[in-house]
């Protein structure tokens, strides 16, 4: 169970994003962007592969800053310090399992665990609700990657998140996993939360998300 407290007080909406574009160097990644998501919301994102669906996840994540426009999170500005105090309450999913490969997957638990001042006791049972409970002495990097996105979802179930962001999450999975995600959404919806899922394959969003926008050329449709 969550430790952390609420640290910035509840907005209407969980994320609001108004003309927002993201710039590297002088090339627009992402243009124009408006979004509004509020609790119970399940959005899905589609488009071809660099449209800028993967930006305007991190970005959402307070991982990337806007160039242009105005964005919160949790009513955190998306350019301001606060948005660091909301990170707790975001569970982000991307591409590349984020795992210390020389630790286990218990250690790995455990450090994120201790980070967010939860209870480690709830590292093994979260592992356990992905179907990793033997493999959780097992070593990041002698995991497949299948493995490894399967702790990703362990890690949700232990940080139990108030939004949750999915980059291909049924990616490199198997069918018993694809359900996970299905169970995550369910779970986070469930808590009054709310879920932003990415893919490049609309019939994965349309079955989970209740309003879906396609991405091209870094504006959403």
């Amino acid at each position: 169970m969550r430790l952390y407290p609420d640290v910035v007080s509840e907005p209407t909406a969980i994320v609001l994003l108004s003309g927002v574009a993201v710039h590297a160097g002088a090339v627009p990644i992402l243009r124009d962007v408006d979004l509004n998501v509020g609790a119970g919301d399940v959005v899905g994102l589609y488009g071809a592969n660099g449209a800028g669906k993967t930006t305007l996840l991190r970005l959402i994540a307070t991982l990337t800053r806007p160039s242009q426009g105005r964005g919160s999170v949790f009513g955190a500005d998306l350019s301001g310090q606060d948005r660091f105090l909301v990170r707790p309450r975001i569970g982000y999913i991307g591409h590349t399992p984020g795992w210390y490969p020389e630790l286990t997957l218990a250690e790995n638990m455990g450090f994120v665990a201790e980070a967010m001042g939860i209870d480690g006791s709830s590292v093994s049972p979260s592992l356990a609700a992905v179907g990793l409970e033997g493999a959780k002495d097992r070593r990041a990097d002698r995991c497949s990657h299948g493995m490894q996105r399967r702790a990703e979802f362990a890690r949700v179930v232990m940080t139990e998140p108030d939004l949750l962001l999915l980059d291909e999450p049924h990616s490199a999975l198997d069918a018993d996993a694809i359900d996970l995600v299905d169970s995550l959404v369910k779970e986070t919806i469930g808590r009054g939360g709310a879920a932003i899922l990415v893919s490049h394959d609309r019939r994965r969003v349309d079955g989970l998300a209740d309003r879906t926008f396609e991405i091209s050329s870094g504006a959403l449709t």
